[in-house]
């Protein structure tokens, strides 16, 4: 199921980050024995028994300072029951059942989404005694587990995809209109350019319901184009704290992600490219989105001969290794380049989709093997004999050879380069797998 959310709660320093980490099974989060240490990245992608989703750690939304801690989290919480589809609640066997634990559980025993409970630090046997003071919060699946050396996690992981909906079969090639969404940090400008692209013939726009509550769906229908805009800026609440807005742009910013088959990513000009944004991009290209760079308000920056081409230029180190993405500078507010957006985007859209026919792909790629071959591993000479293109969403391409496990990543983005020099792949995640002949 697309964009199953699994958010981590819990007090400070139960071992959120460590388990998010264990999740993930690579180091994201900084992990630090002092609470509030949190901050680096909180989502990624998990996959268990062929299943995927997201998982949030709610961790690095919690502001430093005591006086507001108790009342921060509790919102946190709140938030988390509200926008996952279910949740970990963390505790420490260590310290035993706090006041905070007591006024989590209270949230969390109300909603109807499943709850996991896990008991984090359990490593030795006095310790599994100690665990089940925790039965009396009240949940029916408790799970007693180390996020340190891993133990206890498989099965929590087998009870979160055994819940998971099953995915529904996409029934053949259904004439889907091509799905954009706006993305990027709150002001950046997506409703301005929302409003510039429907804005001049507010007739011809049917409001279709949003899945969730706020993104909104807007079919697009003009100059023989067609499509669905995803909106996310519905993130705005006055009344809510910053630490909160972040929290919930980026939970809707991976919805509107997971419902959309091309991102539109927005920067302000004058701000430039922030680590969040970065986060927002590897997440997209991890989840095969096609994807376009909108640097907005580009009125405001001074400009000499070659701006523009200077900032591309950074910009694409900064996007490095996958800089194969279309850079538009626009001015939603002028209206400057808007069309050449929807352009751009269906042209990605229609990159996602290409299919290369076998006998093109051997001709063209057994050449690009001949003039630079793999290197040679403990004395054998790898060999490529076929390449084929996967029947996938995202263009992903098998390399049939003998050694498939040594072939080293320099040499799959040499060929994911020639992929992307031969055919048209621009905006669009490549996938290179090497497979047994």
């Amino acid at each position: 199921m697309p964009g199953y959310t699994v958010a981590i709660v819990g007090r400070p320093n139960v071992g959120k980050s460590t388990f998010f980490n264990r999740m993930l099974e690579e180091r994201k989060a900084i992990v630090e024995d002092q609470p509030g240490v949190t901050r680096d990245r909180q989502y990624g992608i998990s996959e268990w028994n062929g299943k995927t989703f997201n998982v949030i750690d709610t961790g690095g939304f919690v502001p430093d300072s005591e006086d507001v801690f108790e009342r921060e989290i509790r919102k946190q919480v709140l938030i988390a029951v509200e926008e996952a589809n279910a949740i970990v609640f963390m505790v420490d066997v260590v310290t035993g059942i706090t006041n905070l634990d007591e006024v989590m559980a209270d949230i969390l025993r109300r909603t109807t989404k499943p709850v996991y409970l896990v008991v984090n630090k359990v490593d030795n046997h006095a310790r599994m005694l100690d665990s089940t003071e925790f039965y009396s919060l009240g949940f029916e699946k408790i799970y007693a587990l180390s996020s340190i050396s891993g133990s206890g996690t498989g099965e929590l992981l087998d009870d979160i995809a055994a819940d998971m909906p099953e995915e529904k079969e996409v029934e053949g090639e259904t004439l889907e209109l091509p799905k954009f969404a706006i993305i990027g940090q709150p002001n950046v400008g997506k409703s301005s350019l929302l409003n510039a692209l429907l804005g001049t013939e507010r007739t011809i726009v049917s409001d279709v319901a949003g899945t969730t509550r706020d993104t909104i769906h807007t079919h697009y229908k003009l100059f023989q184009k067609e499509f669905i805009l995803i909106d996310t800026a519905g993130l705005r609440r006055k009344n809510k704290v910053h630490e909160d807005i972040e929290f919930y742009s980026v939970i809707r910013a991976i919805k509107a992600m997971d419902e959309s088959d091309v991102c539109l990513m927005m920067l302000d000009a004058v701000n430039g490219i922030s680590q969040q944004d970065l986060n927002i991009f590897s997440l997209a290209a991890k989840k095969g989105k096609g994807i376009v760079f909108l640097v907005n308000k580009w009125d405001l920056v001074e400009k000499s001969t070659n701006t523009a081409r200077d900032y591309e230029k950074e910009l694409r180190q900064r996007l490095a290794p996958f800089s194969d993405v279309p850079i538009l500078f626009i001015s939603a507010k002028d209206k400057t380049r808007i069309f050449k957006v929807i352009e751009t985007a269906l042209e990605v859209h229609e990159n996602r989709s290409r299919k290369v026919p076998t006998s093109v792909l051997n001709e063209i790629m057994l050449k690009a093997i001949e003039a630079y071959h793999p290197p040679v591993v403990r004395g054998h000479a790898i060999k490529i004999k076929f390449i084929t293109q996967l029947p996938t969403v995202v263009p992903s391409f098998a390399f049939f050879t003998n050694f498939p496990d040594d072939i080293k990543p320099p040499y799959r983005n040499y060929l994911e380069n020639k992929l992307r020099e031969n055919f048209n792949f621009r905006g669009v995640p490549v996938r290179v797998y090497f497979r047994k002949k």
